[in-house]
């Protein structure tokens, strides 16, 4: 069998990740998937001890982010980037804070990066989106597998329906999880970032100017939505206060985004390689020859 015929197929268009992947309020999930996944002390550490995230975080931000987006909209070229990113990690290993040897592609590491983002898709969508249906929560699970095969994940080292996801998604949260040393930093509202150095140079100098004050309620707000768009279960694990008033200001943001998000024309709603890959799938069918 050839390589190609043996790639797994990309998504298709129309779909519950489809939709939301490319949607401006995946931005706010993202904090929350991203420090879920390195509250497993071994990913953690590996961030820790191999990552640029506080060198050249803006740069990191954009090429993840980049890279999720071939998955969901980048047709062929997904599986390529599923490649690369294997290729990538295959030198990422160490030890962790526990002194047990790590390596980014061991399935126990891997999956657990790529499982991550259902649960915290399905808990923010209640709040960010119209909740998903019963079909549709089963539909985002089968997409992520799907995507898990472009990224390379063996079917054998991912639950394969929902009702085998969530005991393997608590057993992680029982014996694995915690507020690891990147974790805090993820949270911290006093870290040093420096501004952002992409863009236009008359908005990063705007930027860099105004970043002394930008920074202090930019941190707090990050650590607000990362806190509160994360899974209840997966908060309590990782040891995050959560309050009744934030979770009472959480609905009031909720409320503002499902209200404003929707009604934004698609070049401001949806992310670039979304939008391009929505325009190409619009064209696609128009072009169809009628029966």
């Amino acid at each position: 069998m050839s390589r190609v015929a043996a790639e797994p197929a990309p998504l298709p268009p129309g779909g519950v990740l489809w939709t939301y992947a490319g949607d401006i309020r995946a931005l706010l999930m993202l904090p929350a998937a991203l420090t879920l996944q390195v509250a497993h002390p071994a990913v953690g550490a590996g961030v820790d001890d191999h990552s640029v995230f506080r060198t050249d975080p803006w740069g990191r931000g954009e090429r993840s982010l980049h890279s999720l987006q071939l998955w969901v909209y980048g047709g062929e070229a997904a599986a390529e980037e599923g490649r690369r990113l294997r290729e990538l990690h295959k030198t990422i290993r160490g030890t962790d804070a526990h002194g047990r040897s790590y390596h980014a592609l061991s399935p126990a590491c891997y999956s657990w990066v790529h499982a991550t983002g259902f649960p915290v898709y399905q808990h923010a969508l209640r709040y960010l989106a119209p909740p998903l249906t019963e079909v549709q929560e089963r539909q985002l699970y089968a997409e992520w597998l799907q995507v898990g095969r472009i990224l390379g994940i063996h079917d054998r080292d991912m639950p394969q329906t929902i009702e085998e996801f969530w005991p393997y998604y608590r057993k992680v949260l029982a014996d694995e999880i915690e507020a690891t040393v990147v974790v805090r930093e993820l949270i911290a509202t006093d870290r040093p970032v420096p501004p952002p150095d992409r863009g236009p140079l008359a908005v990063r100098l705007l930027l860099r100017a105004a970043w002394p004050l930008l920074l202090p309620p930019l941190a707090r707000f990050r650590r607000f939505i990362t806190i509160g768009l994360m899974p209840p279960d997966a908060r309590q694990a990782i040891g995050l206060e959560w309050t009744d008033e934030q979770e009472r200001r959480l609905r009031r943001v909720a409320r503002f985004v499902r209200a404003v998000v929707p009604v934004l024309p698609e070049r401001l709603r949806y992310l670039p390689l979304a939008r391009e890959a929505r325009r190409a799938a619009r064209l696609s069918r128009s072009a169809r020859p009628v029966r």
